[in-house]
């Protein structure tokens, strides 16, 4: 019933974009507006001056189309082709470690957190790239008119990245989970997709003090790419705390990314996925996410029903009603 991860060789490798590819402000794609500074994260001054990593260069070929940017909830979503998407977060890895560009994926459940929690709604929005992932973000877009291009779930786009940048000698870090669950999760990343270098793992379960460790240690192996799965709204909450003191070009937040990998989870079948219930796969295998899905379905659907009652009708009209 449920399918394994396909290995590097299962996913079209789009050309990568150059390494200076960045859109313009010009209405289709923003820049990023900066997640607030933690008090305790490092300034510019405090920053090591390693030089960045080596990378052998990307292809020139721009995006044929450029994203776009919707707000759903209040969070700023970046709406793009997956390979638009992959052309771009290559274009990252080989951007300057002294400022990460962070990628987070947003579905329903995170959406709802961001409505209940305007400073976590704030960390979101000061990511460089948020993707939509799920039904509920598609229902939502097309209550403001729009067709989401693709859905752009991390579980298919990260490998997909990988494997797109298989042979530039690309060196990636992985953060999260206890120390079987990143153990098993590195080695079989290692396996999917050989032309990466694991440059090292590190447990998710850390404190303020852990969390310097981790950083150093993240650092000192230069990689270009760092995945964290914490969970929401923590791995999210994390990176835009310690952004300022990492080393890294490009930082992605992946949810249950290692678990797949490490094969506690698997994904569920391809048609239902293609119906948008992925969700159902999930909740079979792990129950303990029925609150999150039974009733917080129904309630982003409330939320972004109710918002769109509002464009229409005014807020103050909608209240006093």
């Amino acid at each position: 019933m449920f399918e394994p991860i396909p290995s590097a060789s299962d996913y079209p490798s789009p050309t990568p974009a150059a390494p200076n590819l960045w859109p313009l402000a010009d209405g289709v794609f923003a820049p990023p507006v900066a997640a607030p500074v933690e008090p305790d994260a490092a300034t510019d001054d405090e920053r090591p001056t390693r030089p960045a990593p080596s990378l052998s260069p990307a292809s020139s070929a721009a995006p044929q189309e450029m994203p776009r940017m919707l707000s759903i909830l209040g969070v700023r979503i970046c709406d793009a082709r997956r390979t638009t998407a992959v052309e771009l977060l290559s274009a990252a890895l080989a951007g300057s470690p002294a400022r990460p560009r962070l990628v987070y994926f947003v579905n329903a459940h995170t959406l709802n957190l961001a409505a209940a929690d305007p400073q976590y709604r704030r960390v979101l929005n000061g990511a460089d790239y948020v993707f939509g992932d799920g039904t509920g973000v598609r229902w939502a877009a097309r209550l403001q008119g729009i067709r989401i291009r693709d859905n752009l779930c991390g579980t298919d786009l990260i490998p997909q990245l990988l494997a797109a940048n298989a042979d530039r000698g690309c060196r990636m870090f992985l953060l999260g989970g206890n120390e079987a669950l990143i153990d098993s999760a590195a080695r079989r990343a290692a396996e999917l997709f050989p032309g990466w270098q694991i440059a090292g793992r590190h447990h998710g379960y850390l404190d303020a003090a852990a969390s310097l460790d981790a950083v150093a240690a993240i650092n000192a192996a230069e990689p270009h790419l760092l995945l964290v799965g914490m969970g929401n709204p923590r791995q999210e909450r994390w990176l835009a705390k310690y952004r300022q003191r990492l080393r890294v070009p490009l930082c992605a937040a992946v949810g249950g990314l290692f678990h797949y990998w490490a094969g506690d989870l698997r994904r569920a079948p391809r048609w239902l996925r293609r119906i948008g219930a992925e969700w159902l796969g999930i909740l079979f295998q792990q129950p303990h996410k029925a609150q999150r899905y039974l009733l917080g379905n129904p309630l982003f659907l409330w939320r972004i029903g109710r918002a769109w009652l509002a464009a229409r009708l005014g807020p103050r009209r909608l209240s006093a009603e």
